[in-house]
């Protein structure tokens, strides 16, 4: 049911960020029916959580909330691998893990991700190959 409630909670941040506006608990069930039996109240407990998470804003328009991202898919993603990783007692294990997982598309993209996010080392930092004696 966890795995289930959370591929649900996937599928509907992704229409959400697809459809790039504010959208009613009855636009994203009628999608959704478009694959699977779904009920209302199951849509709506979901959006309702998105919404407490902070995932989500939602805007009362008559009776219906309307609710929209808070951020980018991107940043939803690198949270929810920063909650998996935090849940484990050997984080340098679930790493290298995660890295055998990866394709080699991701490795480099990761490769890529950390040249963006490392700072660049200070002139005193560099390694000259001097020693340091005159």
């Amino acid at each position: 049911m966890v795995r289930q409630l959370g591929e649900l909670e996937n599928d509907i941040m992704t229409r959400v960020w697809q459809w790039n506006r504010p959208v009613t608990v009855r636009e994203v069930l009628q999608d959704l029916r478009s694959e699977r039996e779904i009920a209302y109240t199951t849509v709506m407990t979901v959006l309702d959580k998105l919404f407490r998470k902070g995932w989500l804003r939602r805007e009362q328009v008559g009776r219906a909330y309307v609710y929209e991202p808070v951020s980018s898919r991107e940043a939803y993603t690198a949270a929810l691998m920063n909650d998996a990783w935090a849940t484990s007692d050997n984080p340098a294990a679930a790493l290298v893990h995660f890295f055998g997982l990866m394709s080699p598309e991701q490795r480099e993209a990761l490769r890529d991700a950390l040249r963006v996010t490392a700072p660049a080392p200070a002139d005193s930092e560099v390694d000259t190959g001097e020693t340091g004696s005159a």
